[in-house]
């Protein structure tokens, strides 16, 4: 039931039933409109089905741009969905900010956009405060609506930038460690699938939705070029990256007419699959907070434990923010700092290592009363 309960949030709408055969299928079904969304819960064909159902239901299900108030935030946000902006995100990205616009709109749809205030701004995000992360990703998109209202002249001001983003304590998804990667290896040797998926997503830091799509054709020269799916749109981020031998030996045992992480058939796994497979293989591991996203997190600790900059991490993993690389690499450069700084604290000039006198090194001593600073 817990099970159950959790897809139905994660595409609200969606529900399954056993056709007669006594196979699962799964159905999207909202106020008397009903579109067959396969058997394949999650996969790339599911997902394309239940994008086309809810916008059906949109256009033809009686909540169309037609049928909403002028000016009302059910207006704005169909308007936001038909806009460039929208339109030119990947459809991934456009799933997770449906996400949260739509519980958005949902619960506040029929309200003029000329009448949001900060405090009412503020009272949604404090609505979210439990949980900060999803309080900052609703506030990320309020203010990408609220501009957007401002474009079509139904507002002069953006209230929700006057809003500041809720500190969050997690680091995000777990990096993988040194040793959860050779426990990982231990119970997953090379030759099986989970071993393969692993060292191409350590060795190349690609995300899980270009894993998938990578293959022989990938490499040339003894180089990893590839251009990421996110920014596809725009031609996509070119990742050119040299092929470390552990990977090669790894693909070398592959074959090459299809993609390195594929099905029996022979087809590329679908993203969702993928990310199915991997939470079992971590299970069977016993590393549950391992994820694939982790991998690609591990591969930039790796580059900056090496001493490597943010550019050049950042032109491995292809992110374009170097914050966010920072953040991935935090840890890692802390400790190198430390290292080095303790390195100054026991070595003499003349190369020679002294840790005999600790307390001379740490403090001075002094029977001079300290000055009191004004």
């Amino acid at each position: 039931m817990g099970s159950g309960l959790k897809r139905s949030r994660q595409y609200p709408g969606a529900t399954s039933y056993f056709d007669r055969h006594g196979k699962r299928r799964w159905r999207f079904r909202k106020g008397g409109f009903s579109v067959e969304l396969g058997s394949e819960y999650g996969s790339e064909d599911f997902i394309g089905r239940y994008e086309a159902a809810l916008e059906g239901h949109r256009t033809r299900g009686g909540v169309g741009a037609g049928r909403a108030k002028p000016g009302s935030v059910e207006l704005l946000v169909l308007k936001w969905y038909r806009s460039q902006d929208f339109l030119a995100l990947e459809a991934s990205t456009q799933r997770v900010y449906r996400g949260v616009v739509e519980n958005f709109r949902q619960q506040h749809g029929d309200k003029p956009v000329h009448l949001m205030q900060l405090r009412h701004v503020q009272d949604l995000l404090a609505a979210k405060a439990d949980t900060p992360a999803a309080a900052n990703n609703l506030r990320k998109r309020l203010i990408q609506l609220l501009d957007y209202a401002i474009t079509l002249e139904w507002r002069t001001d953006n209230p929700a930038r006057a809003t500041k983003p809720y500190k969050v304590a997690t680091e995000g998804f777990h990096t993988w460690t040194e040793a959860e990667i050779a426990q990982f290896i231990r119970v997953h040797p090379q030759g099986t699938e989970a071993h393969t998926v692993m060292t191409l997503m350590l060795y190349t830091g690609a995300a899980r939705v270009d894993a998938v799509q990578l293959g022989p054709w990938n490499i040339k020269d003894g180089r990893f070029r590839y251009r990421r799916q996110k920014t596809k749109k725009s031609n996509g981020q070119l990742i050119s990256i040299p092929l470390h031998p552990d990977l090669a030996s790894v693909l070398a045992t592959l074959a090459s007419d299809r993609p390195f992480i594929s099905t029996s058939r022979g087809t590329a796994r679908s993203v969702g699959g993928l990310g199915n497979l991997m939470q079992r293989w971590t299970k069977e591991a016993g590393l549950p907070a391992c994820s694939s996203h982790g991998l690609r997190k591990a591969c930039a600790r790796r580059l900056a434990e090496a001493g490597a900059t943010t550019n050049q991490i950042a032109a491995v993993t292809g992110h374009k923010s170097l914050a966010l690389v920072q953040h991935y690499t935090a840890a890692a450069e802390r400790e190198g700092l430390a290292d080095t700084a303790f390195e100054k604290l026991i070595t003499r000039p003349n190369g020679e290592q002294n840790l005999a006198n600790h307390s001379g090194r740490f403090a001075k001593t002094t029977n001079k009363p300290m000055k009191e600073k004004r």
